[in-house]
């Protein structure tokens, strides 16, 4: 006879948000691996001069490659200029919002702040709520009806998949967003997340965005034009397919419900280019299990808990593939899973709950 399976309710409003809390599992206590303290206290210190280095060169390279683009204008050449104009804009636009959120990419608390901003601008990410969002993201990772940044639900929804290749889904809703702050309104989830006395802050910052986006409208009306916009505000859109191929690699086809990040969170091996788009983000699971880690010792965070972790993804399309792979097999089974066996040297898998007996597991 045939398991059905109960689609669940993703919304943080829902009744799994209420299940989630009676099952212990938000707010929880997580595992992490043993690392010395000495080791761990080394492995926080912040620094400004790897992020002022590495902010020099993005924008650095995004004057280069937007003057090439502006040459192109007009010319076939435009295309590929602008795609690779708009995916240094996005990609990092992406890490950059992320990392300085947490407060971790510089030393100096003012430089993560205007950076946080500027990025959070340019991937049309409210500031605020998304500061708020992200970190009950952290403090309830995966957990279906606690975490807002699930990227899809299960079975997945392939539509939105592929419109997030152009922003197609986040653009608009953020957008709305924008609207719905610059009048003084919340989204009902939003209030189950940002503090009240965050919610001014929201307000002014969305109004702040809407004039920035009034005012490169109408410098395309004056100009007869949208070039203004490819530059800024559009990239975020033409631009964003290595946003979401690095974001569906982070979580998606691996455990729900679980209070192990080695267990929910996908580690990838990638060259220097996309670890300086991404800002070592594919230390995924280090990053997760200890958040307060700047991205440019992640590095050597994974050195250290490699022996209590299940091996790292060999490659960006392995992990695709995975991903892939593991969304196909849920369209009909919600409860499969990926999971991969640890090393002799780990300390077992925690799960935090009993789970189903008819997950399927791919070891």
């Amino acid at each position: 006879m045939a398991i059905v399976v109960q689609k669940r309710d993703y919304r943080i409003t829902g009744p799994e948000n209420k299940r989630a809390q009676e099952k212990g599992l938000a707010t929880a206590e997580w595992y992490t691996s043993p690392i010395p303290r000495a080791k761990m206290k080394e492995l926080m210190k912040r620094r400004n001069g790897p992020a002022i280095r590495d902010t020099i060169i993005w924008f650095g390279g995004l004057a280069i490659l937007g003057y090439l683009a502006f040459l192109s204008w007009g010319t076939w050449w435009a295309i590929p200029a602008f795609l690779a104009y708009g995916i240094l804009y996005a990609t990092p636009g992406d890490s950059r919002w992320h990392e300085c959120g947490h407060g971790t990419a510089f030393k100096t608390p003012w430089m993560n702040e205007v950076i946080y901003q500027v990025a959070s601008f340019m991937v049309l990410r409210s500031a605020t709520p998304w500061r708020w969002s992200h970190a009950r993201h952290h403090t309830d990772t995966i957990i279906v009806g606690r975490d807002p940044e699930i990227i899809t639900e299960r079975p997945p929804v392939w539509r939105i998949l592929l419109m997030q290749i152009f922003h197609l889904y986040g653009g608009p809703v953020e957008i709305k967003r924008f609207i719905l702050h610059t009048f003084g309104k919340l989204e009902t989830q939003e209030k189950e997340y940002i503090p009240e006395s965050q919610h001014n802050k929201t307000f002014w910052e969305a109004r702040v965005y809407m004039l920035i986006i009034l005012a490169i409208i109408g410098a395309c009306v004056y100009a007869g034009s949208i070039l203004p916009a490819m530059f800024i505000f559009l990239p975020s859109f033409f631009g964003g397919i290595v946003v979401i191929t690095f974001g569906v690699t982070q979580h998606l086809g691996l455990y729900e419900d679980v209070l192990d990040h080695r267990l929910n969170s996908r580690t990838i091996y990638m060259n220097p280019i996309l670890r300086f788009l991404y800002w070592n983000m594919n230390y995924h699971t280090e990053h997760h299990m200890f958040p307060m880690v700047p991205y440019h010792a992640l590095a050597k965070l994974h050195a250290e808990m490699k022996d209590d972790c299940p091996a790292a993804r060999p490659g960006l399309w392995v992990a695709l593939k995975e991903v892939v792979t593991a969304l196909r097999k849920q369209k009909h089974d919600p409860a499969y899973v990926v999971v991969k066996p640890l090393p002799s040297t780990a300390r077992p898998y925690m799960y935090g709950i009993e789970h189903d007996l008819h997950i399927k597991v791919d070891a």
